[in-house]
């Protein structure tokens, strides 16, 4: 990475002096390494590239893998190394949302999420997408907002152009948009350049121009591509290229200048909170406020409210008024919704290790090392720890004292989701398209199912499974509701429903009668737990539009609480009539707790963790 860093400074010194005489650079993006032909694909345009002595630079914007997995990256990292030219990479949703090392390796193998450089008179200035680890709109994390407003407050040349890459286009989206634009207006930015869409396509972002650059992927036709960038004459000019004819056809010229922004009377579009003054029934008890994205929950064991970060840390909040009590820091990023039991609380993290905190002082009691990440959250029963892992397991332990009470060795894929206990088995699906029921005494395998994908992305991982009547009940992307019989595996009845396309959030109902089901439309649905087909006995239109927030619903206290991909919570009455919304964020819902009396803790991925209280 150093001899990468030193060709930047090199090549920025010798650019500075000829930004008269312009520069040219290759924009590579939606590599998606594990699909049909994309090593292929990349192969031919490093050649192409290296092939062309006036590209000074490539710029990759995002969706390098297809599946986020380890071994992609590798492959990418290996082919992109025989470039011949300094390469600036971020990584795309593909990377972020099925990572197996819970978005650490793309880090470890790339060096970094974000990148900074100077050319040719023009900051250069990348940052990460999301959504890390949960199925949603875009997001970048919240972290690299923190990292971007520091970046351009300490700029140099205060007044000199900024060029800013993302894998998303700056628009709805992604759903802090308005916060990274907000952020470049205030410097002198000229061009946003992205991907995601996998065509070329000019945009306007709120004044400033955009370019989406094509993916790299041949789809139907013989031959991937990419584009080449001149920018002379304050002017950018795109031009696509053929990797093996090295054919070119010119498709875009922007002229870059500095933009008035305070002169700017447009009104653009931001996310609407007056749902917060309809619903007086709600009230916020604290909001605490993270520097870094949350993707997991909380645990609330007496008068504290346990979460954890992407940056690694654990922490404890008071349950009354939301002030840090303790933290603990780890050595990777979390995506595990913590456990607590009889004082003591459990979480994974991305260093491969299981902690198990003392509650009152946030100090550890014990740890277990994996062989790699976990991004899956634990479930205590009876003084015994269940939790998946990446490394092909599936483990339990003794809650008091760590100790290994059995460990299950043939898991495909990676877990992500929370097992669940019941009949003394435990439940749990993976991203490699599998189903399991093991037997909690001792681990053994009691029955699994394979939903017949060849897609991983298919998979029953990111829900909460559930179960009444002997049957334990699925929904995943597959847009798939599945009712096994808990004993023995058996498929009861699956549905694919177009009328009500079930994705990943689901919940029980308090009298087990009905697993509450999200539909992509917004809608709730109630199945029957007795019936022997996919009966529909609830359902309510929450207004909440397109859906995709794979968080679990819940319900307490008569209430029915419904997660969005927009940070707006929906409480249900059972008779199916709206008692509240509430809009915290414009953010995922990563997870709703009961608390105490008519209080939940809410949890989004911009790092909001807020206590609502319904007002009777």
């Amino acid at each position: 990475m150093k001899k990468v860093l030193f060709v930047i400074v090199f090549i920025w010194s010798f650019g500075s002096a000829k930004a008269q005489d312009g520069f040219t650079f290759a924009h590579v993006s939606d590599i998606h390494i594990g699909s049909n032909n994309s090593e292929d694909d990349l192969r031919r345009t490093v050649q192409s590239i290296n092939n062309d002595s006036s590209i000074s630079f490539v710029i990759l914007s995002g969706d390098i893998t297809d599946f986020g997995s380890d071994a992609e990256f590798i492959v990418a990292k290996q082919i992109l190394d025989s470039l011949n030219k300094p390469w600036h990479i971020i990584p795309g949703n593909h990377d972020a949302n099925w990572s197996e090392s819970g978005t650490n390796s793309f880090k470890k193998i790339f060096g970094g999420e974000t990148f900074f450089f100077e050319y040719g008179g023009y900051y250069f200035i990348g940052t990460a997408c999301g959504p890390n680890m949960r199925m949603s709109p875009g997001q970048v994390p919240r972290e690299n907002v923190v990292w971007l407003d520091s970046a351009l407050k300490h700029l140099k040349n205060k007044k000199q152009p900024i060029i800013f890459v993302n894998h998303y286009p700056m628009d709805s989206s992604l759903n802090n948009w308005y916060d990274v634009i907000d952020l470049l207006k205030t410097k002198n930015t000229q061009l946003i350049i992205c991907g995601h869409g996998h065509a070329n396509h000019q945009f306007n972002f709120e004044g400033i121009p955009g370019i989406m650059g094509r993916s790299n992927l041949r789809a139907r036709k013989d031959v991937g591509g990419y584009n080449i960038v001149t920018i002379k004459n304050d002017t950018v000019i795109y031009t696509e290229r053929n990797p093996v004819t090295q054919g070119e056809k010119q498709w875009a010229e922007v002229a870059l200048y500095k933009h008035n922004f305070k002169a700017d009377t447009t009104t653009y579009y931001r996310p609407s909170y007056a749902v917060n003054s309809t619903y007086k029934n709600v009230k916020t008890v604290w909001e605490f406020t993270d520097n870094s994205d949350i993707g997991s929950g909380v645990a609330i064991p007496g008068n504290l409210v346990i979460a954890s970060n992407s940056k690694g840390f654990i922490y404890a909040l008071n349950i009354n008024n939301g002030k840090k009590v303790w933290s603990y820091k780890t050595r990777g990023k979390i995506y595990s919704t913590p456990a607590a039991e009889n004082n003591f609380v459990v979480v994974a993290s991305t260093d491969n290790n299981i902690y198990c905190l003392n509650t009152t002082n946030g100090k550890l009691h014990w740890k277990f090392e994996t062989h790699k990440p976990i991004v899956a959250s634990p479930l205590i029963k009876n003084d015994v720890v269940y939790i998946g892992s990446a490394d092909g397991k599936f483990r339990a332990f003794d809650l008091q004292t760590g100790k290994l009470k059995w460990s299950y060795d043939g898991v495909k894929g990676f877990v992500v989701d929370k097992p669940l206990f019941y009949n003394n088995k435990i439940y749990f699906g993976t991203w490699g398209t599998e189903f399991y029921a093991l037997n909690a005494d001792d681990g053994t395998l009691a029955w699994n199912w394979n939903n017949g994908s060849a897609n991983r992305m298919y998979s029953p991982a990111a829900c909460y499974p559930v179960a009444a009547n002997n049957s334990v009940f699925i929904v995943a992307p597959d847009r798939y509701a599945t009712c096994f019989d808990a004993e023995t595996g058996n498929v009861i009845w699956r549905k694919q429903d177009p009328a009500n396309r079930v994705r990943e959030s689901m919940g029980l109902s308090e009298d087990s009668s009905l697993v509450y089901a999200k539909t992509m439309e917004g809608e709730v649905i109630g199945i029957s737990t007795k019936a022997d087909s996919m009966q529909i006995d609830f359902k309510l239109n929450t207004s909440l539009g397109y859906e995709i927030a794979p968080t679990a619903i819940v319900t307490n206290n008569g209430l029915i609480y419904v997660p969005s991909d927009d940070g707006t919570v929906v409480a249900i009455n059972k008779d199916g009539s709206i008692l509240w919304k509430h809009k915290i964020s414009n953010a995922l819902v990563t997870n709703i707790t009961a608390a105490l009396n008519s209080r939940i803790i809410v949890t989004t991925m911009d790092g909001k963790v807020v206590c609502l209280e319904t007002v009777r």
